[in-house]
């Protein structure tokens, strides 16, 4: 949205979010000095965030940089997901917000249209640099604004057996046609196994799905925000995976579950469309297959494409309420830019970072154990991350999420239309914006 509309935006729903999240304050860090950046005592910044093992990363700096410079920050530790968000809007309107939060990508608008996150462009706009154009553009929200630093991303890719690829003669496919093709050949050759699953109780999968088709869900259109979620671009990828599962191309079960681990861990389901961190993932849900699978770019929508959407990732914002934005911005460039410290994000976290200079250093200079017989995967990984297609998230993205699931998982489940599905979530999305108190362009 553009600066100058970012007022507007925020006061049509800030009433009503603050009745829903209720009067209840939260007790928070920070002291009430002023932060001019000159100041010479010794400041104290509080960071809410779940990351494990951040407290030891915050150490690095609380014993370097942040000695140097009098600045220490304590990190409390936080519940991830719309908990977080809805602890954090609460202390904001008790104007005791920390100084610092960890948040989500997807997050950022619905902190932003509450006046939550201060704009930090002036002093964190040389840590550009360090990232891919389509990752900054997630902190900046379209707009000249800096409204955090990016911490971890998570490009999306596609996995399979090598194996059983081998076995079955299957070629990997390079665009979504061949991908379908590829589901169908293995059907004929083996009744009984799915290249995949459509799960619809990750909406973020979908979201990822997408981003990478050109989808723009939320835009802003004057001084109202414009849902797009039923636009061609989506439509294109609901009627796709709706094809496969109403034909049983692919199956339409639920990720994540014990019944879609064993599919996984005995070849019965032999790829998987997921995202940088699936070896973690992988490790617990297919132990026994350990060295048989493989990692390509996500299939394109056309020959000859080189863009991936998005599943997941962080970042590191500044609050309005923070009396040290100058030092919290300092130190949230450093967190996510810095070398020393993102190598130990790496081992105390397991996070992929979104800096591309640590892409392919340090923890992953070598492959993860899940996947040692390819040795380049972090070289690759790297490259797809290059091409992350620009999102558009806005102010209420858990109510679409909700809706996707309740909408697709009926869908799914019953083998029907994903684009009727997608109009009730693109129905229930633009009520309750309204509901809000946002105006929204028809």
């Amino acid at each position: 949205m553009p600066n100058t509309q970012r007022g507007r935006l925020v006061r049509g729903a800030a009433a009503a979010v603050a009745v829903a999240l209720g009067a209840t304050a939260l007790a928070a860090c920070g002291s009430s000095d002023d932060d001019s950046g000159t100041e010479s005592g010794p400041i104290s910044l509080t960071y809410w965030t779940w990351t494990p093992g951040m407290d030891k990363v915050v150490d690095l700096w609380n014993k370097g940089q942040g000695k140097k410079d009098k600045i220490t920050v304590t990190v409390k530790k936080q519940a991830s997901g719309d908990s977080l968000i809805t602890k954090i809007l609460t202390a904001h309107k008790a104007k005791k917000a920390p100084d610092l939060v960890q948040a989500e990508y997807q997050a950022l608008p619905t902190l932003v249209s509450n006046d939550a996150l201060a704009d930090i462009s002036g002093e964190v706009g040389d840590a550009k640099s360090s990232f891919a154009d389509g990752v900054w553009q997630q902190t900046t929200l379209g707009t000249d604004a800096v409204y955090a630093v990016p911490q971890d991303i998570g490009p999306m890719m596609f996995y399979y057996r090598a194996d059983l690829f081998q076995k079955y003669g299957l070629k990997v496919p390079a665009t979504w046609d061949e991908f379908a093709e590829t589901a169908r050949a293995l059907k004929k050759k083996a009744p009984d196994k799915d290249l995949t699953t459509f799960s619809a109780n990750d909406s973020g999968l979908f979201a990822g799905l997408a981003q990478q088709a050109g989808a723009k869900w939320w835009t802003t259109a004057g001084n109202k925000w414009k849902v797009g979620i039923d636009d061609a671009a989506t439509r294109k990828v609901a009627t796709f995976w709706g094809g496969l599962v109403k034909e049983g191309a692919v199956d339409n079960q639920p990720m994540y579950t014990p019944a879609w681990n064993k599919a996984l861990n005995t070849g019965k389901q032999i790829a998987w469309v997921s995202a940088v961190w699936a070896p973690g993932t992988l490790t617990t849900a297919a132990p026994d297959t350990k060295g048989k699978w493989a990692m390509a770019p996500l299939p394109q929508w056309s020959a000859g494409e080189n863009v991936t959407g998005s599943w997941g990732g962080s970042s590191t914002a500044v609050t309005t309420d923070s009396a040290h934005k100058a030092a919290a911005a300092k130190f949230a460039a450093w967190l996510n830019t810095d070398g020393q410290a993102l190598q130990a994000l790496a081992k105390e976290s397991g996070i992929y970072p979104a800096a591309t200079n640590a892409q392919t250093s340090g923890a992953f200079a070598t492959p993860p154990a899940y996947f040692s017989d390819q040795p380049d995967f972090y070289t690759k990984a790297a490259e797809i991350a290059k091409t992350t297609a620009p999102s558009a998230w806005g102010p209420n993205v858990n109510v679409a999420y909700t809706a996707f699931n309740d909408a697709f998982g009926a869908a799914a489940k019953n083998k029907s239309d994903f684009t009727a599905a997608l109009q009730t979530m693109q129905d229930t999305t633009v009520a309750d914006l309204k509901k809000q108190g946002f105006e929204v362009s028809e």
